[in-house]
């Protein structure tokens, strides 16, 4: 597992990258424009260069994009429309340049619009902007189900894929709060794998592209996406230990994207915590596995 969080960008792409070293991190996740505005940031040949000779000989095995908030795929209104699928393009074509292993986005909200169309709409998005760039992956994140908005279960992201033509540069990005907050009981070790399970039933192991290990504030089945530090939400030290040590997520970026301890962005602690965090659930499920084995032997 590519152990991670996410990074500023200010400064350029150069300074990401020092800002991941600086904090331990295995990958960065990185936003490509300002978060909340629409204006794109086109970042300059020589910083991307001497990014792609970093990432070439460096620490940092793999960059993720994350698409901006605004981009609501779902949305019927013209304008809105545009801007969504300007900058999700962007985003991927960023991710061609510097060989990002994905541009994570949220499918948007229908607000009070019929799901079924709303589905449509987004896999229509999701088809044209692949369409219009060459290598990167496109994340499907699910959502923690807040009002209308889209992603809230795998039925739902996977209806998305299917629509969109099952392209195999769609992938899924799972988030830990997300899940807990949709429904989805992921506080333990043998909880989490019965919801993976039906996750590869759904899309394929194939399609998990990163995580997002984030604890949560509100509880199972709130519907509301609200972070905390890791281990001190409702996910606790044994789910978001659990995250970092599912078997079947291993490889993957895994990204904190806070608030961390500092009540900011990630910081190094909060890096060491997710090394802590994943050493104590391996540690749980070998004991596990050995117990098991002894109790087969008798």
């Amino acid at each position: 597992m590519l152990i991670g969080g996410h990074v500023s960008t200010a400064g350029g792409l150069v300074k990401a990258h020092e800002r991941g070293v600086k904090r331990g991190c295995d990958a960065i996740q990185v936003f490509n424009q300002s978060p909340r505005m629409w204006r794109p940031t086109q970042w300059k040949e020589p910083d991307i260069a001497a990014f792609l000779e970093l990432m070439e000989d460096g620490p940092i095995k793999s960059v993720v994009i994350h698409a901006v908030y605004l981009v609501n795929a779902a949305t019927k209104d013209k304008d809105m429309r545009k801007k969504s699928h300007t900058s999700l393009t962007h985003s991927l074509r960023m991710g061609d340049a510097i060989g990002a292993d994905g541009v994570v986005f949220h499918p948007g909200s229908r607000l009070k619009e019929p799901l079924e169309a709303s589905l449509g709409r987004v896999a229509d998005m999701v088809r044209d902007v692949l369409a219009e760039s060459d290598n990167t992956r496109l994340l499907l994140e699910d959502t923690a189900g807040a009002g209308g908005t889209l992603g809230r279960t795998f039925a739902e992201l996977y209806d998305i894929i299917e629509r969109a033509g099952g392209d195999e540069r769609i992938g899924i990005c799972l988030d830990s709060c997300h899940m807990l907050a949709s429904g989805y009981d992921v506080r333990d070790d043998d909880a989490l794998a019965a919801v993976i399970d039906e996750c590869v039933d759904e899309f394929g192991l194939e399609r998990l592209g990163c995580i997002h290990v984030n604890d949560s504030m509100t509880p199972l089945g709130s519907n509301r996406d609200r972070h905390a530090p890791l281990g001190d939400g409702e996910l606790g030290d044994r789910g978001c230990s659990a995250f970092l040590s599912e078997p079947r997520f291993e490889g993957l970026p895994a990204f904190f994207e806070g608030p961390g301890v500092e009540g900011e962005a990630p910081g190094k602690v909060d890096i060491d915590r997710m090394r802590e965090l994943r050493k104590k659930g391996l540690a749980r499920r070998k004991r596990r596995a050995a117990a098991k084995k002894k109790t087969r032997r008798k």
